[in-house]
């Protein structure tokens, strides 16, 4: 099971624009089918339609988000329960950034990112969510004001960069951990500029920047400054204020 979540019966499984229940829902993902390996040359015949379906799911994405104006993405496990704080602090931090005139952007689960749609639409904002094709049942949060689903990974990763300024970054899992770690790439490569990434719990993350400052940029494998990417903070508050510092806020 992947950190998007535990399933939960009878919210339906997304396969794209499909909407499937039951017995209709396959056994493999559509990921999953591109991604295994294959015996033959049958991949000859049935790989070359598929780019077709993934350029529908970059057209698609491209024309529902084009004129979001600013946003932020924000991400964290969808496991986290309603209950829990890092769900208040997400909240906050949703209604946060809608407040600062910014609109919300997550992957569109329940849990932090439920918890950060919820504040945005609760301020009266714009709250996105980016579904994904998953091995088990989960929709799209009631929160969500304008949703995308995706069976491609890579294709709604793109989104979550190409349409926001800057990451906040709830405690999560191996998919927050994927998600972080590929916007620290793109900052240190410079293939995206002024993109501020913001760590929300200084008792969860801190031990991963120990582990930088004393393993990774020990044995060169990063320079100390690329420490500097990150900004943690433990008020959501100081989350927004530290990823929307050099964002010019428009109206939504």
């Amino acid at each position: 099971m992947t950190d998007e979540g535990v399933p939960e019966r009878g919210r339906g499984y997304q396969k794209g624009p499909v909407f499937l229940r039951g017995g209709q829902i396959p056994h493999q993902t559509t990921d999953q089918r591109l991604l295994e390996n294959q015996d033959g040359a049958d991949w000859l015949h049935g790989d070359p339609w598929r780019v077709l379906r993934i350029q529908s799911e970059f057209v698609e994405g491209f024309g529902a988000l084009a004129e979001i104006g600013t946003a932020v993405s924000v991400f964290g496990s969808a496991r986290t329960p309603r209950e829990h704080p890092d769900y208040t602090m997400a909240q906050q931090v949703g209604r946060g950034l809608v407040e600062s005139g910014v609109g919300v952007i997550t992957g569109g689960g329940p849990g932090v990112m439920e918890a950060a749609n919820k504040g945005a639409s609760e301020a009266g904002g714009l709250s996105v969510g980016l579904g994904i094709e998953l091995p088990f049942e989960q929709g799209m949060n009631a929160y969500v004001n304008l949703g995308v689903h995706f069976r491609y990974f890579f294709a709604r990763k793109t989104m979550f960069v190409k349409y926001a300024s800057g990451f906040v970054v709830l405690p999560g899992g191996f998919g927050t951990f994927d998600e972080l770690f590929e916007a620290l790439t793109l900052v240190q490569t410079h293939k995206v500029t002024a993109f501020p990434i913001v760590l929300v719990g200084s008792d969860y993350w801190g031990g991963l920047l120990e582990w930088l400052r004393g393993s990774v940029a020990a044995r060169g494998m990063i320079r100390a400054t690329d420490i500097d990417l990150l900004h943690v903070v433990d008020d959501p508050a100081e989350a927004v204020r530290l990823v929307t510092a050099d964002v010019a806020c428009g109206e939504f």
